[in-house]
């Protein structure tokens, strides 16, 4: 079983718990290009922070459903549009 874990920061993490956030963002750069581009996940696991092991309060484990690359503008990229990885992260195991 493949996956891709993701820490997030805590606004990040608690609006997709709530599933008010349906993608996770992460700039097209050569790093997430080598780690998304051609590669299939199982299942991603959304970590709020760095959690120790066993804290399951601040993990949420959701099934891959891929990801579209688009343009956007977001207050934590900064003003200017930026490309990204909209990672879809709603439907759960």
């Amino acid at each position: 079983m493949t996956t891709l874990t993701l820490n997030l920061k805590a606004e990040y993490f608690d609006q997709i718990k709530a599933g008010t956030k349906p993608e996770e963002y992460r700039l097209c750069t050569p790093y997430w290009s080598k780690r998304l581009i051609g590669r299939s996940f199982t299942r991603i696991e959304l970590a709020k922070g760095y959690p120790k092991v066993g804290d399951t309060e601040r993990r949420i484990s959701r099934k891959w459903n891929g990801y579209i690359i688009k343009t956007l503008q977001h207050d934590h990229f900064g003003p200017d549009p930026v490309t990204v990885f909209a990672i879809n992260v709603m439907e759960a195991l």
